[in-house]
């Protein structure tokens, strides 16, 4: 469901797709000015973490970040959230164990009633039939729109229940997918561990999804950027500068995860009212919140809700901001951006 922004350079946001998950694994770190910079594999990208200080946290940031795919992969066979999907009535999970799950489970059931549905978790069964999910990637070349209707019959979060750590489906077919929300919850449990180590200044991000705190090395806000919506813009083609202020940022879009067949081009964000593929105006929506899970869920939501329902949806949220970028009727790129931007963005 979610495209992944990647970093580079002084931070500057690039739009991607990914697919596998790999193995947590660790780089050796590098310092400058006392700051400490860490790299590594997870969740089938990369992740950097920057922060003041001269305690190495690598080897618990690899622990904590296996630990919560372990919860919410769906590609690990043996993970919570797989057990769920393949259980027919759903999943007890370990007592004391389950705080990853349930946040991002609470988060999932908040982020889908404010966006009516627009961000729909139980999204799984179609993902996997237009060939984005865990199964075989493998493009959708004949429409089967009666396969299609069956699948949208497991398509309803309502009907997950969560009591205690038990968590229950209404259909044994249904089936979760917390990929809209992983990446930005990996990004907030790091970035608290090292607040529990009293690291004050920090930048965490996997995937391209951010979260900051304090101030960078040269004693600025953090600073990042907004990639230009376009699958072949470069690395430096950006649409916008913005300084991160003890905040994150989560952005999704549809112009680099897609196939083409015959002409037609299949994105991955999958529409849950109408299980096929969303085309709308939206280009690209970055999601401004204090908390990168936040951001990473509405995002997603924004992409399924066009452009002028994505903006009231935001705009209308004290807690977020928003900054859109879409295609206007003589198919030239533009921007509309939520009234609290200015703080974020820097003008050249």
């Amino acid at each position: 469901m979610k495209t992944i922004l990647q970093i580079a350079c002084f931070s500057l946001i690039l739009i991607s797709s990914c697919k596998q998950p790999d193995n947590p694994t660790t780089s050796t770190p590098t310092t400058k000015n006392k700051y400490l910079t860490l790299t590594g594999k997870t969740m089938g990208t990369t992740y950097m973490v920057k922060y003041e200080g001269k305690e190495n946290y690598q080897a618990e940031i690899d622990v904590l970040l296996k630990e919560v795919n372990q919860y919410l992969s769906t590609y690990i066979p043996d993970s919570y959230i797989t057990q769920f999907n393949k259980d027919k009535q759903g999943v007890t999970l370990p007592e004391n164990s389950a705080k990853h799950f349930s946040r991002v489970f609470d988060m999932a059931k908040t982020v889908h009633q404010k966006s009516r549905g627009a961000f729909e978790p139980t999204i799984m069964p179609l993902v996997n039939y237009w060939g984005f999910g865990y199964t075989e990637k493998k493009p959708v070349t004949d429409t089967d729109k009666v396969k299609i209707a069956e699948l949208m019959q497991f398509v309803d979060f309502n009907e997950v229940t969560r009591n205690g750590e038990k968590y229950y489906k209404a259909q044994p077919d249904i089936q979760l997918d917390f990929s809209a929300l992983a990446k930005g919850y990996g990004v907030d449990v790091v970035g608290e561990l090292l607040e529990k180590h009293n690291i004050e200044n920090y930048l965490v991000e996997i995937g391209g999804e951010i979260r900051t705190r304090g101030k960078n090395d040269r004693g600025q806000w953090w600073l990042t950027a907004v990639n230009m919506p376009d699958p072949k813009a470069k690395l430096t083609d950006f649409k916008a500068k913005v300084s991160l202020q003890n905040s994150a940022i989560a952005t999704s879009g549809n112009y680099r995860n897609f196939y083409e067949v015959d002409g037609v081009k299949y994105a991955h964000t999958i529409n849950p009212k109408t299980g096929f593929p969303e085309k709308n105006t939206l280009l690209s929506a970055s999601i401004f919140a204090d908390d990168c899970m936040t951001a990473d869920a509405y995002a997603t939501a924004c992409m399924v809700m066009g452009l002028d329902k994505a903006f009231k949806l935001i705009s209308t949220d004290a807690t977020l901001e928003g900054y859109f970028i879409y295609s206007d009727d003589a198919g030239e790129m533009q921007v509309k951006q939520t009234e609290g931007m200015g703080k974020f963005i820097i003008k050249h």
